[in-house]
């Protein structure tokens, strides 16, 4: 029997998004396409967004950073003052540095830059949404979303791939230094035991590149590995 058949409305198991923008063009647009998997609430002002958080349960929230009533960082920051925890991405047409810096002091969990591509949009989305119930932080390695804490990579095409802790002890050596080479020694001494060969560190390689990219670690000719940038 279908929900309708009862009687009821039909139930929206879609998760709950806010989207504070003032954009008349820009925002019914958001609303449309975000619809696809979120069930969407816009609000074109900085206060009247700042009441529906409070009166309202919602999974995650967009923020545009200039808005009337109240700016964007005010939205964000009131709502942390009042314990909201609420995942919050915002959006902003200033891209440099001090201005996301800025954007994140005031208690954003990301920010994304006007005009930008509603693919990315989505995965940042779902990026803090996955921080926020329990996958802990995770570091961007080019499209790719590596969680660490929880041994997991996301894929920008088809999902995620779980890690053993010997592949993920490698990533994580890898990502937390991306701009530095290592040798087959100096990974078996930092992720593998002292009795494996340096074979060893090329079959896990392997398996790393297996279930993610095979860019996702370079090989550097003479010299070990690298990440890449897939």
């Amino acid at each position: 029997m279908s929900n309708d058949d009862k009687g009821g409305a039909m139930i929206d198991s879609r998760p709950r998004l806010l989207l504070i923008e003032d954009d008349p063009k820009l925002g019914p647009v958001m609303q449309q396409v975000l619809d696809e998997v979120y069930s969407v609430t816009l609000i074109p002002d900085g206060t009247a967004g700042v009441a529906a958080a409070l009166e309202h349960e919602f999974e995650v929230m967009i923020v545009d950073r200039r808005l009337p009533g109240l700016d964007g960082l005010g939205v964000i920051e009131t709502l942390r003052r009042k314990r909201v925890t609420t995942p919050m991405l915002v959006l902003t047409a200033l891209g440099t540095i001090q201005d996301k810096v800025r954007g994140l002091d005031a208690g954003a969990n990301d920010y994304l830059v006007k005009p930008f591509e509603f693919d990315e949009l989505f995965a940042r989305l779902r990026a803090i949404r996955r921080v926020y119930t329990g996958e802990g932080p995770f570091v961007r390695i080019g499209l790719w979303e590596f969680y660490p804490e929880s041994r997991t990579v996301y894929s920008p095409y088809d999902g995620r791939s779980i890690l053993t802790d010997r592949e993920n002890a490698l990533l994580r050596l890898f990502a937390e230094n991306p701009q530095r080479t290592f040798s087959r020694e100096q990974i078996l001494r930092d992720v593998f035991n002292e009795t494996d060969q340096p074979g060893t560190v090329d079959t896990y390689v392997h398996y790393v590149r297996r279930k993610t990219d095979i860019d996702l670690i370079t090989t550097v000719r003479g010299q070990g590995y690298r990440l890449g940038a897939p």
